[in-house]
């Protein structure tokens, strides 16, 4: 997306936009007790991915090899990263569904 083509994205294509503002637009649709049990297993999912990098490499050395991986790999993260919102915009949809 260029620089200026948010002004000009058409808000009732749920396609538009940047996988970040969808999921913030789902997010912020749906019933509190249901983003924060959302909420509460995305914690959950980072607390464990923490314990099992601290066995690997402890917890002291574990925020500088983070940011070292991410200083390294900025592309790879930000597709991830955009991956991640729509895995978890799609989870509250389906959540929603139920």
């Amino acid at each position: 997306m260029a620089k200026y083509d948010v002004l000009f994205e058409n808000e009732d294509d749920i396609f538009g936009g940047s996988p970040q503002s969808k999921y913030w637009d789902i997010a912020n649709q749906v019933s509190e007790d249901l983003y924060r049990h959302d909420f509460d297993e995305i914690m959950t999912k980072i607390a464990v991915m923490e314990k099992m990098l601290m066995q690997q490499h402890g917890e002291e050395d574990l925020d500088r090899i983070v940011d070292s991986y991410a200083l390294m790999n900025p592309s790879e993260i930000e597709m991830h990263k955009k991956s991640l919102y729509m895995e978890y915009a799609g989870r509250l949809i389906y959540k929603i569904a139920d």
